[in-house]
């Protein structure tokens, strides 16, 4: 099922009692949700994606704007109406009800030509809860699950009326991390065999960015970028998109241009070509930086963080706008070891990977698009 928002709006009446201009949590969003794709609606709390699901769930009533299933304009359909499969964040089951009977629910609430005799209800319950791997726990009461099983009971009885789109609503937020990592990867495999338009809420970037075909960025309700996850992180529209989305999070500098070569503090990093002299922001993703000791951006260490298969370095730059610039580099790489072994306050140098650098407007924020190159190019 293609899910086409118009021009959606939403605004709330002002609470504040010195202030009482509207509040807009969604602003003229514009977006074509592709049939069978999952997508992840991405942003800080209080950007407007929950109510933006609440919206295409009819949960909520836009204030201007449409929202179209296929070709059906279905704004003013009631939720039950939609065909829509909804999974909140506190799951929403009922306590006095078997993993079965939950997930038999909504069927016991259809009628006239939908209507289902008891065998075929749980016959799709059966079938519903062998597709969500539950299908042992089919007497159990919610209270003897745990959170992860709790978590597929409230999928399975959002998919067992086979809904047209399913809505997730930071569904994983209640779940440890290693079980968060495992019910992703599950929702991700349900939604690719049932091949059901799925809307996956989340704060969570590397979650959004892990499972979803595309992902939206909001930020006030209005949206900042689209596109497929690996292409937004690579190429961000704007800092905020670039500070959003990563882990470690991005390294801000100032810098400024002079001379067509980009200069952090006193140190000319890299080439830019041709334009003219200004004020920058600088942003390198923490994989953006190589170990030299002749490289072009000189840091003090502050320390080595081992993690594995790589090292964090951890250091100091009078430009950077963050209290600490931190670098990952491979393990295996010769110069780490050195890197590791070196006293705290001491200089460390890097050269820049110039496709992990990013300038941004000083006052706009927004991406200043241009070739970077190593000075010393060969």
């Amino acid at each position: 099922m293609e899910v086409t928002l118009k021009n959606l709006t939403k605004k709330f009446p002002g609470r504040d009692k010195k202030d009482r201009s509207e509040v807009i949590a969604v602003s003229d969003l514009n977006y074509t949700i592709p049939d069978g794709k999952l997508i992840g609606l991405l942003g800080p709390s209080g950007c407007g994606k929950s109510t933006v699901l609440n919206l295409i769930s009819g949960l909520l009533k836009p204030t201007e704007g449409r929202i179209f299933f296929g070709d059906d304009d279905v704004t003013e359909l009631p939720p039950e109406n939609r065909g829509i499969g909804l999974v909140f964040q506190n799951y929403a089951l009922y306590p006095h009800l078997t993993v079965r009977q939950n997930i038999m629910f909504p069927l016991e609430n259809l009628k006239g030509k939908d209507k289902l005799t008891k065998g075929e209800m749980r016959e799709k319950a059966d079938e519903t809860a062998k597709l969500v791997q539950i299908d042992g726990l089919m007497d159990r009461k919610p209270r003897e699950l745990s959170g992860g099983q709790q978590q597929r009971v409230a999928i399975a009885r959002a998919l067992v009326k086979r809904p047209g789109v399913l809505l997730l609503d930071e569904p994983l937020s209640n779940l440890d991390a290693r079980l968060r990592l495992r019910t992703r990867e599950e929702i991700r495999r349900i939604q690719s065999e049932t091949k059901i338009t799925t809307i996956f809420v989340t704060h969570d970037q590397e979650e959004a960015m892990s499972i979803s075909d595309r992902i939206i960025v909001m930020k006030d309700g209005v949206v900042q970028q689209t596109g497929e996850p690996q292409d937004v992180y690579d190429s961000p529209d704007n800092l905020f998109v670039a500070k959003f989305l990563g882990t470690p999070p991005i390294n801000i500098f100032t810098g400024h241009i002079r001379d067509n070569t980009l200069y952090i503090g006193g140190d000319a990093v890299l080439r830019v070509g041709e334009m003219p002299d200004r004020e920058v922001i600088v942003g390198i993703r923490p994989e953006g930086f190589v170990l030299n000791e002749r490289g072009a951006l000189t840091c003090m260490l502050n320390g080595v963080e081992v993690m594995g298969r790589d090292i964090s370095v951890v250091s100091v730059n009078d430009a950077s706008q963050d209290p600490t610039v931190r670098s990952i580099i491979g393990a295996e790489n010769e110069m780490s070891d050195a890197a590791m072994h070196k006293p705290r306050g001491s200089t460390v140098c890097f050269d820049l990977i110039p496709r992990k650098v990013f300038l941004f407007d000083h006052r706009t924020q927004e991406r200043i698009v241009c070739k970077l190159q190593q000075i010393t190019a060969k």
